[in-house]
């Protein structure tokens, strides 16, 4: 079976949008920093590596809020698969392309890796993680830690539950140091630890 995998980058400092994101400035004020590394995204180093795994998936899962920001992707998240939208309210207008909405968040994961088969799935969203974690679905974390501070937007992880999730660090891959310093990120993979 394939697994649900979260694909974030995030500042040092945990933020993954700067401050006063919206429609109209989608990665707040300073957020757009996190994402110059996917200038390398074609490169055969790890940027290329991660984006090439990435684009491999056969469903995406994404939050709401994401899925609007970013948006809704023109209908077509990469290579016309599924993407599922998990939100509080249905949108009265039909979906675009491949995209489902859905409320349920286990309902959400079980269709997602239904049609996935057995590639994997992929999650964007804070939002999207976070419930994902709660409900026990979400298998691994895919985190680019860009070596920025951004200070204030909105924290990844802000409203988990206070309980701990234990987390298995299984690969760690760095941009070489002689790229332009913008460029730098850290891809670290975690997987989700079940009791």
């Amino acid at each position: 079976m394939g697994i649900i995998r979260l694909y974030m980058t995030t500042s040092l400092d945990g933020y993954v949008v700067g401050p006063q994101d919206s429609m109209d400035a989608p990665m707040g004020i300073g957020g757009f920093r996190l994402f110059n590394w996917l200038d390398r995204r074609n490169d055969p180093g790890p940027s290329g590596q991660v984006m090439s795994e990435a684009n491999a998936t056969r469903a995406v899962i994404s939050g709401r809020r994401t899925y609007e920001h970013a948006r809704r992707w023109h209908g077509d998240h990469h290579d016309g698969v599924p993407v599922f939208v998990l939100t509080h309210d249905v949108p009265h207008d039909p979906p675009p392309g491949s995209i489902r909405y859905v409320t349920d968040v286990r309902e959400c994961a079980a269709q997602a890796r239904a049609v996935a088969g057995g590639g994997d799935v992929m999650v964007h969203g804070a939002g999207a993680a976070q419930a994902l974690l709660r409900a026990g679905e979400l298998d691994e974390l895919e985190l680019h830690v860009v070596p920025v501070l951004l200070g204030q937007g909105r924290r990844l992880f802000d409203n988990l539950p206070a309980e701990h999730i234990e987390l298995t660090l299984d690969r760690v891959l760095t941009t070489p140091d002689e790229e332009d310093f913008t460029r730098r990120v850290t891809h670290l993979r975690y997987r989700v630890r079940r009791p």
